[in-house]
């Protein structure tokens, strides 16, 4: 069974920082894109940033971009989003996704961790 263990999320005030870990087991994803995505209350899940099997193959929403870094440590079957200069408007609830191939088709989501940023 495939599951997705997001971890690292917590109360933080505008400005800091948080590094949010996604776990997972039950099969390998070293050659899987896997992201990020969050969900805000009363607002539609949306992408936040996503990494692929090929090395650099990297992507970030506008909003994130220069702020947060996605990475991968395929030996430990896990992926990271390092989230700096937070703001109040990136409080939500961070769910990791991971295809079953190198393409973007999510096949697995894990349980969503909750980031808040106070002002």
């Amino acid at each position: 069974q495939v599951q997705l263990v997001e971890s690292g999320g917590g109360l933080v005030q505008a400005g800091a920082s948080l590094r949010l870990s996604c776990a997972a087991s039950g099969r390998t994803f070293s050659s899987s894109a896997m992201g990020w995505f969050r969900q805000a209350p009363g607002k539609e899940r949306e992408f936040v940033a996503t990494i692929r099997y090929t090395i650099g193959r990297t992507n970030y929403a506008d909003f994130v971009k220069d702020r947060f870094t996605i990475s991968r440590d395929n030996a430990e079957n896990t992926v990271y989003l390092q989230m700096n200069s937070l703001k109040p408007e990136d409080t939500a609830v961070y769910y990791c996704a991971a295809s079953k191939t190198d393409l973007y088709q999510w096949a697995y989501w894990g349980q969503g961790t909750q980031v808040t940023v106070s002002s």
